[in-house]
């Protein structure tokens, strides 16, 4: 289904968010088909005519209903659950980076601690293995994620309900989203997922092969933006010099100069900050809660304005991906132990070349604007190809069963991956900020990772305690009580000797 026909499916899926909960499922499902179309719901995956023209008997609706629960035990895919797991951990080696150092620090380890030793060596080893990649494959879990979501509702017969649930569903992610933006981190990307998540569901029809055609279409169309605005940069940096020799010799300055001026003064702060730049920074992160998050809401305006919609591409198109991997059996470790190991290999023989030469011509060239933009021109290549290799890596150890007690662990933090992110940015502010340990700017690149690893062993200790008692961790539960609608049972009748992933 295209997405101009999918556009009021998706507006009514919306709009059905607003209406009473007690809703009759008869009247909703009649105000769609008026609204849609037979024509649209013949071909929508989860919308039979039958269910507009011959409403279910009372009992069977009443048990239909009653069938309408989050994910049981039963139904969770260990393998989903190992990779969303170590997809969570592995996000927390960026978004440590993003919190406790200058913005710029991410791309340029000039700017905080230096470009030499232990530091040095930090930032290679997150760009070429983990910068962007674990993203995507939290990207491919959500992606695979949401056909889990949709297929599970039909075949327990929600019917046309199946896109209310859902809607619902993401809409609630996205004023979490917005709640965690604002007065917690400004690194949030539940917003951004949410917003992606709106034009998912016409996309489930989409054959593997699509799927993944449509995926590697988008990769390279942001391969070529990056090489377009990489030109269009060095364009402003000549007119830039040009403006400076001009008011050296005391010429006066054309409209073209001065823009070209102020424009790429915004590119140094971006890439190359100065000392003063650094202090106001720093600044920016001291003082009290309340203070900070006065700044915050400044930062996220701009995160959901313009950039959002540009970072999008990256995440959706890992979505597409982890759509087409779970039809195709990839992410449920149902292929050969062959197709893993090939799946690897090729992955690291395309993503660790082409990452590493960016990182090796991004230092040679002393982390400078220009390169550092022509270098982003190859990141998306070498992103996907490392993610697929995570999960190829993962998913073999997997279906060797090795490591199983780490495996287990890494399915409690996937299955409570929610509560577990945004325990994470609580804690980023409590040790960066200015109302916690104030350290921001004040540890080296390095030494960020030791704090990673704290909170590794934090989430893999106390997750699986949690399931133990629990049948979801505590953001889990109020996200799946508000999109059904309904106070799910949170604690367990007997408590689990050990948590299954």
């Amino acid at each position: 289904m295209g997405l101009p026909k999918a556009l009021p499916l998706l507006m009514v899926g919306a709009a059905a968010t607003l209406a009473k909960a007690r809703r009759k499922t008869t009247d909703s499902l009649i105000y769609l088909y008026s609204t849609c179309g037979a024509r649209q719901l013949s071909r929508y995956p989860v919308a039979m005519a039958s269910e507009v023209t011959s409403p279910l008997p009372a009992a069977v609706a009443r048990e239909s209903e009653s069938a309408l629960q989050p994910t049981t035990p039963a139904e969770r895919i260990s393998s989903i659950d190992v990779l969303r797991g170590a997809a969570l951990l592995g996000i927390a080696l960026m978004n440590i980076v993003f919190s406790g150092l200058p913005m710029a620090a991410d791309w340029n380890p000039k700017v905080s601690g230096g470009a030499a030793g232990a530091n040095l060596l930090s930032f290679f080893l997150q760009y070429v293995l983990f910068d962007g990649k674990m993203r995507g494959l939290f990207s491919i879990m959500f992606g695979a994620s949401t056909y889990l979501f949709i297929t599970r509702l039909d075949r327990k017969g929600a019917g046309l309900r199946a896109a209310e649930i859902f809607y619902r569903r993401i809409l609630w992610l996205m004023v979490f989203g917005i709640i965690h933006a604002y007065l917690i981190w400004a690194g949030d990307i539940l917003y951004a997922y949410s917003l992606l998540g709106l034009m998912l569901l016409p996309l489930l029809r989409l054959r593997p092969r699509t799927l993944l055609i449509t995926a590697g279409v988008m990769v390279l169309l942001m391969s070529a933006y990056f090489v377009v605005q990489g030109f269009q940069i060095r364009k402003v940096h000549d007119l830039a010099m040009e403006a400076e020799k001009a008011e050296a010799a005391h010429k006066a300055l054309t409209d073209e100069q001065k823009e070209a001026k102020n424009g790429w003064e915004e590119q140094r702060k971006y890439f190359s900050p100065t000392a003063d730049d650094l202090r106001k920074e720093r600044e920016q992160y001291q003082g009290s809660y309340f203070h900070l998050v006065a700044k915050r809401a400044a930062v996220v305006k701009g995160f959901h304005s313009t950039p959002i919609y540009l970072s999008g591409w990256d995440m959706l198109t890992m979505m597409l991906v982890g759509i087409a991997l779970l039809k195709t059996g990839v992410l449920a470790g149902e292929r050969s132990f062959r197709f893993y190991w090939r799946l690897l290999f090729l992955s690291c023989a395309i993503g660790l070349p082409i990452g590493t030469y960016s990182a090796w011509m991004a230092w040679k060239q002393g982390f400078e604007p220009l390169q550092t933009v022509f270098t982003f021109s190859t990141y998306q290549a070498a992103r996907v190809a490392m993610t697929l290799g995570h999960a190829a890596l993962l998913l073999l150890l997997f279906k060797y069963d090795v490591l199983r007690g780490l495996q287990t662990r890494l399915a409690a933090v996937g299955q409570t991956a929610f509560s577990n992110y945004i325990a994470h940015s609580i804690f980023y502010g409590f040790v960066f900020y200015g109302y916690g340990l104030n350290l921001f700017d004040k540890l080296q690149r390095y030494q960020l990772y030791y704090v990673v690893i704290g909170l590794w062993i934090f989430s893999l200790v106390v997750s699986p305690i949690w399931l133990r008692y629990f049948r979801f961790g505590p953001l889990e539960w109020a996200w799946r009580s508000l999109t059904y609608w309904k106070r799910q049972p949170m604690r367990r009748l007997i408590a689990l000797t050990e948590t299954a992933p």
